[in-house]
C-alpha cells in the first residue's frame, strides 16, 4: 500500500463537474492499493497517517498530527501510484490491485478513518476520472509505503 500525503490549506475533488469531497486545513491522501495488500497493511498505513506529526506547533516545529490541529482528511484512490516505467515510456500498472480488490480496501480505509478519528473525512469516487485541487501548505508532501 502506498500513500502520498499532502498537508493542505484546502483541497477538493470533482467528478463530472460535481464536488464529491472538499476540506479545509488537513491532509489530502492519495491512496494506491497494491495487488498483495492486506488488511494489516491498511490498518498500519491509516494509523500512521492519523498520527503523522506534520503540522507545526507554537515553535514552528512539525510536532502535531491532523488530529491535534482538528484538521480534515480527503482520501482519493490513485492506482497510478503503482506505475512502473522501467521499460519503455508507457507505464505498466501490473502491481496495482484490480478493482475487485482495490475498491473494498479503499472503502475500508475510509471506514477506518471514520471509526478511529473524530475528523471530517471526505472522499473522491473510486474508479472515476477526478479533478483534484489542492493548496499544499508548506509545501509538505510525505510518501508512505507498507
Amino acid at each position: 500500500m502506498k500513500a502520498v500525503i499532502q498537508r493542505v490549506s484546502s483541497s477538493s475533488v470533482m467528478v463530472d463537474n460535481e464536488i464529491t469531497g472538499a476540506i479545509e486545513r488537513g491532509l489530502l491522501v492519495l491512496l494506491g492499493i497494491h495487488k498483495d495488500d492486506t488488511n494489516e497493511r491498511l490498518e498500519w498505513i491509516c494509523n500512521k497517517i492519523a498520527k503523522l506529526r506534520i503540522f507545526e506547533d507554537e515553535e514552528g516545529k512539525m510536532n502535531k498530527s491532523v488530529k491535534d490541529v482538528g484538521g480534515e482528511i480527503l482520501v482519493v484512490s490513485q492506482f497510478t501510484l503503482y506505475a512502473n516505467s522501467d521499460k519503455g515510456t508507457r507505464p505498466s500498472f501490473i502491481e496495482a490491485a484490480k478493482p475487485e480488490k482495490a475498491e473494498p480496501m479503499y472503502e475500508n480505509a475510509i471506514k477506518w478513518f471514520k471509526e478511529n478519528t473524530d475528523l471530517n473525512i471526505q472522499t473522491g469516487q473510486f474508479g472515476a476520472m477526478m479533478s483534484v485541487k489542492l493548496e499544499n501548505d508548506g509545501p509538505v508532501t510525505i510518501i508512505l509505503e507498507k
